[in-house]
């Protein structure tokens, strides 16, 4: 018995070596560049076909060609991607999301190139370079691990290191070259990812898509070790490693049986899901690159060619209409990231799974094997399997509430692969399972009409989530997470609706392509599958159903006319230059042929100007809405009452706008806070903060930064939670309640930096406000509109690319909509004009001349003593003076002066 433990021990920590060695590449390359690099295990594949390439195929000695390998080739690719495929990335200032989908991309590029170079069949001949006795591979990775550790901490590379990692702009500053830092980074994390496939080749699957996938599973060490600390990742991989190699000598019997094997065979995955699901994520920025731009609409030409395409397979015969059967199906499939990535701005990387298990469900359910249900027709197996898996979008769903970035990333991946791991690959779900086809609908052809009703269906649910009031609120969640609850959006159940929706469609599309198929195939399920359907749909535009169309055909077709891996190249290529083209291929064509496109008709002279003007005096009006650019003007004046005509509803006749009359508003509760404490860590923002908000008072928030103003003002929104004390509204307790939540019982907010929703038009961005808000009024919306001036041309056009402020009266206008009792501005004149001020200075007073309880924190302090009732200076997390602005603000500036 020991000698066995003794054995297996030691081919733990051959596997954990090999685990501890991406760990080690990871960490390194992240805390370079803070790339996460998903096309680790890829690199690995590439160098260890290459060295087999050297050795096996062209008869080099094993030494000399390892070398090549690990000292040239690896290194060589790193540094190749950073200068080429990241450093642009960086230089345009891009966030993580762009950065994530590049390296998601060149995964995928590296794994079609290397099936079409290599083949897609799996390798067994692979050159050993150190034998399967662990003491070599454990030597390897100890005396890396230190020596990395060493370099970083006393070295001045390390130093440098370091200083980048905490502020890559600061190093710059300081002198620091970060592109040598980055490159070296990449340069070693490629090194140890092809050591890494060199080493395993021998004892694994040497294969274009196994082997990758294998690597990326033990990325759970680099995430335990959150991504910073090489000892924590060593020794989680070894300790994980060991584990797995011990649950080997388990045999339980009974139901649990083939599911404690598979644990103990994938103990890694295991891991993954426990650091991706569990742990703290990493990572907290949106996950999805977007343009500043509005989103064009697809021209019906478009959509009438696709028609056409999509009508034409029933044509053909043989193995052309064989394989068009798969379109359809695998259409439906990318339907549903278009709702979870394009509709609702989140990142899925399992999607796979979902697909998978639509067609698994139903192949169980016609079969008559699945649990506690009889057998079914084909149609009704396929209806009762996308119910069954719809609610399992929660999977990746719940996730999504807390995560962004490379969180949801991470999570959603994890999921993909415990799925094919632990359901996919076990004989207990799939052995002797077949899948026929619905009565009726046996040929290809008929199946293939079928489809194209599924798939219409699909279609139109797809196109219902871009309308109404859910598709408003779908847009604002993806455009911005924290506007759209500010807005009164409840982001969490958003999220879920739309998890639960992408599971349906996805489901729905497996079970589809399974009965296409005719047979449960658990590799066209497979986790890369689902990075490769991703990338497909993030590059042809993730918003776009006709490019959720135009990527199967692509997928679908280039493997079947060519070498299997074209169509995973040609993904991968356009996904790495996602930088450059953030809006998609079609986007990029689109806006290359606006700027190329010759301008044709006649143009009037000066003279033809002239006379047009006495002919039409009335044409003659301000242009600027037809290019975006409305001219700068402020909300309306006051009536002599002191009110805007807007908020009143007293419109001006002469102007020729109809007045909508404002609903009588109520008494405004006041907004408090009592004892107030929040702390960063060690770090104490607020200490013992009391404020009350009173109705039909502006109260004015100034001091320093870092005094503890913005800190105090999450709190109040419900973005930040305080350690102690209590915010209280009207007397009710609301320190524990959501954002979205205040929003709805009146609590509004704007932001320092814009929060508007660029995808949307002005209008329909005051009317998520309206929608999502305290009160539902129907004349909410023009009244807000009228009250800012955005009630003209200006209301059909998209936020994007609209003045500063004009935005500024977009989210002041989307907040008041809702009906707010309590409006908090955060710095509300940041980038507008002396005129803007003063007419947001009108409107501020009136509103609170209504019985609005405004809070305004505010660095212009002219601005605070023409606009604020009551002024609280803060310092240090405390409040230490308050009262009327004149005497506060003088006391403030003597104060300042005094040397």
């Amino acid at each position: 018995m020991s000698s066995l433990t003794y054995d297996l021990t030691l081919a733990g920590l051959s596997v954990g070596s090999a685990a501890a060695l991406t760990g080690i590449g990871l960490i390194v390359t992240y805390r370079a560049t803070g790339v996460l690099n998903f096309a680790h295990g890829a690199i690995a594949m590439v160098c260890a076909y290459a060295l087999r390439q050297f050795v096996v195929e062209w008869g080099w000695p094993l030494w000399p060609a390892a070398a090549v390998t690990l000292v040239v080739l690896a290194p060589g690719l790193g540094a190749v991607l950073e200068r080429w495929v990241f450093r642009p990335l960086s230089v345009l200032g891009s966030d993580p999301a762009q950065t994530l989908v590049a390296s998601i991309g060149v995964f995928v590029l590296l794994v079609g190139g290397a099936a079409l170079l290599w083949g897609q069949g799996a390798r067994d001949d692979a050159p050993v370079l150190v034998s399967d006795e662990p003491w070599g591979q454990l030597a390897v990775v100890l005396v890396l691990a230190a020596a990395v550790a060493a370099v970083i901490r006393r070295t001045r590379f390390g130093r440098e290191l370091r200083a980048v990692v905490d502020d890559r702009q600061l190093a710059v500053l300081g002198g620091i070259d970060a592109d040598r830092v980055a490159a070296a980074g990449w340069a070693f994390g490629s090194f140890t990812a092809g050591l890494t496939g060199v080493l395993l080749a021998p004892y694994v699957r040497l294969d274009p898509y196994g082997m990758p996938l294998l690597v990326m599973e033990v990325v759970a060490v680099a995430v335990a070790a959150r991504m910073r600390s090489l000892p924590v990742a060593v020794v989680v991989a070894l300790g994980v490693g060991v584990a797995q190699s011990q649950l080997t000598r388990l045999h339980p019997v009974g139901w649990g049986e083939p599911l404690l094997q598979a644990v103990g065979a994938n103990l890694f995955v295991v891991a993954l899901l426990v650091a991706a699901l569990v742990l703290p994520g990493i990572g907290t920025r949106d996950a999805l690159p977007r343009t500043a731009t509005a989103r064009v609409p697809t021209p019906p030409g478009a959509w009438i060619v696709a028609v056409v395409l999509f009508l034409l397979p029933p044509g053909f015969a043989g193995r052309d209409l064989h394989t068009s059967v798969q379109v359809p199906a695998l259409g439906v499939v990318l339907l549903s990231l278009v709702v979870v990535t394009g509709r609702s701005g989140q990142i899925s990387l399992g999607q796979a799974a979902y697909a998978g298990l639509g067609a698994l469900f139903t192949a169980l359910l016609a079969a008559g094997r699945f649990p506690g249900l009889p057998r079914l027709p084909e149609l009704a197996a396929l209806a009762v399997a996308v119910l069954l898996v719809a609610p399992l979008g929660l999977l990746t769903g719940w996730p999504a509430i807390s995560r962004q970035g490379l969180a949801l990333a991470l999570a959603t991946f994890a999921v993909g692969v415990g799925v094919s791991r632990f359901v996919f690959a076990q004989p207990y779900a799939t052995s002797g399972l077949s899948l026929d086809r619905p009565a009726g609908f046996a040929g290809d052809r008929a199946y293939y009409l079928l489809e194209l009703a599924l798939l219409t269906g699909a279609l139109l649910a797809t196109h219902a989530l871009r309308r109404g009031r859910t598709g408003r609120a779908l847009a604002a969640m993806r455009d911005h997470e924290s506007g759209a609850s500010a807005a009164g959006v409840q982001v969490p159940a958003l999220k879920l609706l739309a998890f639960v929706s992408g599971a349906a469609l996805a489901a729905l599309g497996g079970g589809m392509l399974g009965m296409g198929l005719r047979a449960f195939d658990p590799a066209a399920y497979d986790p890369v599958r689902g990075l490769l359907w991703f990338a497909a749909i993030v590059v042809l535009g993730a918003d776009s159903t006709l490019g959720a169309l135009a990527a199967a055909a692509l997928l679908v077709g280039l493997d079947a006319g060519t070498r299997g891996g074209l169509a995973a190249a040609l993904i991968g290529l356009l996904a790495v230059l996602v930088g450059r083209l953030p809006g998609g291929p079609y986007e990029a064509l689109r806006t290359a042929a606006g700027r190329l496109r010759l301008r044709r008709g006649a143009r009037l002279t000066a003279v033809g100007e002239r006379a047009r003007r006495r002919l039409h005096p009335a044409q003659q009006r301000a242009p600027a809405a037809a290019d975006g650019a409305e001219p700068p003007q402020g909300p309306p004046a006051p009536d002599n009452d002191g009110r805007t005509g807007g908020a009143g509803g007293n419109e001006d006749p002469a102007e020729g706008r109809v007045p909508v009359p404002a609903p009588a508003r109520a008494p405004a509760p006041t907004l408090t806070t009592r004892h107030l404490i929040a702390r960063y860590g060690r770090f104490t923002a607020l200490d013992g903060v009391d404020l009350d908000i009173p109705p039909g008072r502006i109260t004015a928030l100034v001091g320093p930064n870092g005094a503890g103003k913005s800190t105090l003002f999450h709190c109040l929104a419900g973005t930040v939670r305080p350690a102690r004390g209590r915010v209280l509204f009207g007397g009710r307790d609301i320190t524990r309640l959501s954002a979205h939540a205040r929003t709805r019982l009146g609590i509004a907010r704007t932001f320092q930096q814009l929060a508007v929703f660029p995808s949307l038009t002005v209008a329909d961005n005051v009317r998520v406000g309206a929608e999502q808000g305290r009160i539902a009024d129907p004349g909410a919306v023009e009244r807000a509109l009228r009250l800012f001036g955005l009630d003209g041309p200006v209301r059909a056009l998209p936020a994007a690319g609209l003045p500063t402020g004009t935005l500024r009266r977009v989210e002041l206008a989307r907040a008041l909509a809702g009906g707010p009792r309590v409006l908090l501005l955060d710095e509300p004149a940041a980038g507008l004009d002396t005129a803007e001020a003063a007419a947001l200075a009108r409107v501020l007073k009136a509103l609170a001349a209504d019985g609005t309880a405004l809070l305004v924190v505010e660095h212009d302090l002219d601005l605070v003593a023409d606009l604020a009732d009551v002024v609280h200076v803060m310092a240090a997390g405390r409040i230490i003076a308050s009262g009327p602005p004149g005497r506060v603000l003088d006391a403030l500036a003597a104060r300042e002066a005094t040397p």
